[in-house]
């Protein structure tokens, strides 16, 4: 795509709005400079929509095939990136002992650049192939391999939110902040140097205290000073398993739950997005709704380190909005694909034990959630997770019909712009496709994979 030129992407679009999909079999797409300028939901050609808009000179990105169509990339609103090694390797474990068996020492090595550089590069490289185009990553507590991992994204395209995990209590002593003192430094540092990349649309600061337990209550009063002095996004953990819940209250007994811990210290912003929250207790969820803040389900995860069952209905009823985290490496997925498919049996289970069918979620459901909800998650919604004007361009081009297509396509489900055929072929995607059938990314209107 020429900077000068509008390039018009023309077929099948599916596009997430008011928690569902539109589904348009011919559709037209402009977009200039990385944005959109127009979107003409129904469309003869791509020529007649540029004709319509006074376009004289356009680039034409023809989706017309009959089994392709283009959709919004996904978030991932939560992600490990120095556990990507590790995924699929939980054994045994829960979360508590997970961390100390396999987690820790793991990120611990990335203090060598090398490690970091190999680990990161093929991070960003796999998620990309799968889709997402925006990830809210963790790092690990090491101040140049956080930065590093900045540098691989703006590289490799993908727009991210990087944060240093910090830490300076109860985890090894082989892998923790030295000091408070230090911690806030390391993290000034990290804030700094990314904000210095000048890419604001692209690559974002975010603090990261892992979660209540690894942190003092005093670090965790200056991030969250920080943060809000600067402005600045907030990830964390909350209420994923039962046993760190007790924890938390052991250690923080003059807060009334998990969640007020975080409140207590500053933590809960309208720029904080909190991960798991299976566990949060109606006044917990009436404080993190009066505290706009944000929530990442991790259904893969939650299911694997059988931490438990996240009521995604409960939240959707309220006014939180939430969005999907592979949680890789305790979920073995850096898809957001298997994520929403994940998310929508787990509803299912919901389902069948409170004997509700309205616990259940639907295709445009997840799929929504996917997409704009990460980003409505993450307060970045105005400028990415669905396609409208004045909106960043992040899509995937999704093909059904791809080599070595895990989805087979019958005469009789064409063509897709009969009926609900196109419909029922995202229902075939979502159920049985993968990173195969996702056969061109862009960000911000770059072409950043081509399969």
């Amino acid at each position: 795509m020429t900077a000068s030129n509008t390039t018009v992407f023309f077929g099948a679009i599916v596009n997430p709005a008011r928690r569902a999909l539109e589904y348009l079999p011919q559709a037209a797409i402009g977009v200039r400079e990385g944005e959109i300028v127009f979107f003409d939901r129904h469309a003869e050609s791509a020529s007649a929509s540029a004709a319509t808009h006074n376009i004289k000179n356009f680039d034409t990105v023809d989706l017309s095939k009959t089994t392709s169509f283009l959709f919004p990339g996904f978030i991932d609103t939560h992600i490990h990136a120095p556990q990507y090694p590790n995924s699929g390797i939980f054994g045994k474990t829960t979360l508590l002992d997970w961390l100390t068996t396999y987690t820790f020492p793991l990120e611990s090595s990335l203090k060598d650049p090398k490690i970091a550089q190999d680990v990161y590069s093929r991070v960003v490289k796999k998620t990309l192939a799968n889709g997402t185009t925006t990830a809210a990553y963790y790092a690990t507590v090491h101040v140049e391999s956080t930065k590093k991992l900045a540098d691989i994204c703006l590289s490799q395209g993908q727009r991210a939110l990087v944060g240093r995990v910090c830490m300076d209590q109860n985890t090894p002593d082989y892998y923790r902040d030295a000091s408070v003192e230090e911690a806030k430094k390391s993290d000034r540092e990290v804030v700094e140097y990314i904000q210095s990349l000048n890419k604001p649309d692209r690559i974002l600061p975010i603090i990261t205290p892992r979660f209540a337990p690894s942190c003092t209550g005093e670090i965790m009063s200056w991030q969250g000073d920080y943060a809000q002095k600067n402005n600045l996004h907030i990830q964390t953990h909350i209420s994923e398993n039962k046993g760190e819940i007790a924890w938390v209250k052991e250690l923080y007994p003059a807060c009334k739950s998990y969640a007020d811990t975080y409140h207590q210290h500053g933590l809960l912003t309208e720029k904080t997005l909190l991960a798991h929250a299976i566990y949060l207790t109606d006044e917990e969820l009436n404080l993190v709704e009066q505290q706009k803040c944000g929530l990442s389900h991790c259904p893969i995860s939650n299911s694997s380190l059988t931490s438990g069952e996240f009521h995604a209905r409960k939240i959707l009823d309220r006014n939180i909005p939430f969005g999907l985290g592979t949680d890789v490496s305790g979920g073995y997925a850096p898809s957001i694909l298997s994520t929403a498919r994940h998310g929508l049996l787990v509803s299912r289970h919901v389902a069948m034990k409170s004997e509700n069918d309205a616990d259940k979620l639907s295709v445009d459901e997840v799929l929504y959630l996917a997409t704009l909800g990460g980003a409505e998650a993450l307060k970045l919604d105005s400028k990415i997770g669905s396609f409208e004007v004045g909106k960043k361009f992040d899509a995937q081009q999704i093909d059904l019909e791809t080599n070595g297509s895990p989805v087979d396509i019958f005469d009789w489900e064409l063509p897709i712009s009969e009926g609900n055929k196109l419909e029922n072929l995202v229902h075939k995607w979502l159920f049985n496709g993968d990173d195969r059938n996702t056969s061109t990314v862009w960000v911000n209107g770059d072409k950043v994979v081509t399969k």
